[in-house]
């Protein structure tokens, strides 16, 4: 889980360009390849509306990411290994 909370911002990565497939992929548990197919086909048939579609998507997924950010997760805290030779105390039942 560690790496997760290291990588880099979605727009800011060397891939992407907004990273709106690859987020809304993320987002609804998908994925990015299923939509970024179809884009890069739409781009050959009318760039102008492919690229306005992107353009538009990424503005929502923006807005969205700052209206609703991720709740962080709680640290998960581990109890302390205990050797096979020690013994425990435990409570007794009334």
């Amino acid at each position: 889980m560690e790496a997760q909370e290291n990588q880099v911002a979605l727009p800011l990565r060397s891939h992407t360009i907004l990273g709106v497939c690859e987020a809304i992929g993320e987002d609804f548990g998908f994925n990015p390849i299923f939509l970024r197919i179809p884009l890069a086909a739409s781009v050959i048939w009318n760039p102008a509306i492919a690229l306005g579609t992107y353009f538009g998507l990424g503005i929502i997924v923006l807005a969205s990411r700052l209206l609703f950010p991720k709740a962080k997760k709680a640290e998960v805290v581990q109890a302390e290994p205990v050797s096979a030779n020690e013994q425990r105390e435990y409570a007794k039942a009334a």
